[in-house]
């Protein structure tokens, strides 16, 4: 006759306690959503620190009365090259975008927006990452819907392409510039 070991039995218990964590994970309710404790609240301060040869953003520009969008974003980020041709055309279609660059050097930075264009109506230089801490920024690129009176309305993690950005992003976007 076997022995029985309590041992034999803690390998299928462990296992079945991380099938039973995944299940959890991939039913709740929206497993791509990040949630922001900052909407409905005041947008936190604009870096103090410029992009040289770049208009500096301001927490002015966050209530200007207009709807504003804030991008954090690097130069060493490749979802942030992939949703720059897109920020560019929403500039160029009236919207104002303020840019955060973030833990990121100010030659690569300054290249960048040389080299690609820049979107943005104000620049702020974050290159420690506490500004983006203090927006519960996670990875580049996030983007913001800001409100004229400063209150952040909607944010979206990740680039501004593909069928995320048009089924939640743009939905967020045309429900505050209809307000």
């Amino acid at each position: 006759m076997a022995k029985f070991s309590p041992m034999m039995i803690a390998p299928p218990v462990i296992f079945a306690a991380f099938v039973g964590l995944a299940a959890v994970g991939m039913f709740r309710d929206d497993p791509e959503g990040l949630p922001s404790t900052l909407v409905g609240r005041d947008a936190p301060a604009m870096p103090e620190a410029e992009l040289p040869g770049y208009p500096l953003a301001s927490d002015a520009m966050l209530r200007s009365g207009e709807v504003t969008l804030v991008n954090f974003w690097a130069s060493w980020c490749p979802p942030c090259r992939a949703e720059h041709p897109k920020l560019l055309e929403m500039q160029a279609d009236g919207m104002s975008i303020i840019g955060v660059n973030f833990k990121d050097t100010q030659g690569n930075a300054t290249a960048y927006l040389e080299d690609e264009e820049s979107p943005f109506s104000g620049v702020g230089f974050d290159p420690q990452g506490r500004v983006a801490i203090n927006w519960g920024v996670t990875a580049p690129p996030e983007t913001f819907i800001v409100d004229g009176d400063g209150t952040v309305l909607f944010r979206f993690a990740g680039p501004l392409v593909g069928s995320d950005y048009e089924q939640r992003f743009l939905p967020a976007l045309e429900d505050a510039l209809s307000r």
